[in-house]
């Protein structure tokens, strides 16, 4: 029987990109900014003293910036491109102007009629970072690991929720996050419960 866990599950700090609200995917490797710096700074304040066996991140910067410094004071942590960002394709350095928050929002409103194999030109679809995270997340229960914190995107957050909760994947559009939230997780080794849903408290310490 596969080890009970508790899974922690933050979204990336503010980049530049998240600011200027211009799209920004898997094709981008963005930093943080100052404000993301802040956010992972407080959310290592607040979290510090959990005892996490092993740090997941994706392998775009944004993500290993933010759990920089649980890595600098001696977590583990392994890079899993399994929670890299969805690839927007032609969409990503899109700005937020009225023509390009209608195109992804189109793409959007398909994926929440069920068109879930549908992408934008060059991008990847919903079913496919679907499958992805399961593998990630099958590889991840298999270890006898039982703290747990996954750094993970926006769209990829949305995905992952999903899967984790047995939501269908139209309905998506339902779980809310903004920079460094949190989502938390427990696992009695068949199911996740949700813990802690978009929680923020840590950003305001």
């Amino acid at each position: 029987m596969t080890a009970k866990k508790t899974i922690y599950i933050i979204r990336h700090g503010e980049t530049d990109y998240n600011k200027r609200r211009i799209i920004q995917g898997q094709g981008i490797d963005s930093v943080l900014n100052d404000t993301g710096h802040k956010q992972a700074f407080q959310f290592y304040r607040a979290y510090h003293h959990i005892p996490f066996d092993v740090i997941y991140t994706s392998s775009l910067r944004r993500t290993q910036q933010s759990v920089q410094d649980f890595i600098e004071a001696g977590f583990k942590q392994k890079i899993m491109p399994e929670f890299d960002e969805i690839s927007w394709g032609i969409f990503e350095g899109l700005s937020g102007d009225f023509e390009s928050k209608s195109k992804l929002r189109s793409m959007i409103n398909d994926w929440s009629a069920g068109l879930l194999d549908r992408s934008v030109d060059d991008g990847e679809t919903p079913n496919s970072v679907f499958k992805r995270q399961k593998e990630g997340i099958r590889k991840i229960l298999m270890k006898p690991d039982k703290n747990i914190l996954i750094c993970t995107h926006g769209r990829a957050l949305k995905i992952l929720l999903c899967l984790m909760t047995k939501t269908p994947l139209e309905e998506m559009e339902q779980f809310r996050h903004s920079n460094l939230t949190l989502y938390q997780f427990d696992y009695d080794g068949k199911d996740f419960k949700i813990i802690k849903s978009n929680c923020t408290k840590h950003l305001i310490i």
